[in-house]
């Protein structure tokens, strides 16, 4: 991959979206964005539950951030657009591991990465698995891993919605926290398990002290 950064144009695109997409769509609130190192990698992991988190994350924060995202959204005019700012296409439900190796060039340049570690989005009301390949990132890099939960992009666009709708969006960030600082476990499938459970236990927090209160997965 060959997706550059440029953080100016990042900045001018956050403010007009912030702007005119959310403060003029309904209002929007940002919190704790200091818990995000001003400088050097970080890996941000928010929870996911419409196509507008992407946008909200970007701009509650005060840096540039990098965005890895699913590779539907990179055709046509769009995906032009998501490239410039520093976007980069997945391939969900298979391993991509082109993808998984610049997610940690990008880490090893000192950047910020935004990955949603559900994978996909949820309902608003169950917080979806998180993947493992989150774990191993945050394992193999060892960067401060910083938990986000985003309220209201679920009202303002729906799941089938093309137009957003008028309502108010926050957004919090949580402390920082490393994979080592969790990793308690016996073996590393354990130590996976516990950082999974640490980093939604983070989330869904940060969510409920916003009036989302969202429930764990139940597996069947």
């Amino acid at each position: 991959m060959s997706t550059k950064s440029h953080p100016t144009w990042f900045a001018i695109v956050r403010w007009l979206v912030r702007v005119f997409f959310f403060r003029c769509g309904g209002g929007f609130k940002s919190s704790g964005w200091e818990n995000i190192p001003a400088n050097g990698p970080v890996i941000i992991a928010p929870n996911h539950v419409s196509n507008a988190d992407p946008p909200a994350v970007a701009c509650g924060g005060r840096r540039p951030m990098r965005f890895m995202a699913k590779e539907e959204l990179f055709g046509g005019f769009f995906g032009v657009v998501c490239r410039s700012l520093g976007a980069f296409p997945v391939k969900r439900g298979e391993g991509d591991t082109e993808s998984i190796r610049f997610s940690i060039e990008i880490l090893e340049a000192g950047e910020a990465l935004v990955v949603f570690p559900e994978g996909v989005r949820g309902d608003a009301v169950t917080m979806n698995p998180i993947s493992r390949g989150v774990a191993m990132l945050a394992k193999r890099t060892g960067v401060p891993v910083v938990p986000a939960g985003i309220v209201g992009t679920h009202r303002k666009m729906p799941r089938g919605s093309t137009l957003p709708k008028f309502a108010p969006v926050s957004i919090v960030y949580g402390k920082p926290f490393t994979y080592a600082e969790v990793a308690t476990g016996a073996n590393e499938r354990e130590n996976r398990e516990i950082f999974c459970r640490e980093l939604e236990r983070r989330i869904i927090e940060l969510c409920a002290a916003q009036g989302l209160p969202l429930k764990t997965f139940e597996k069947n």
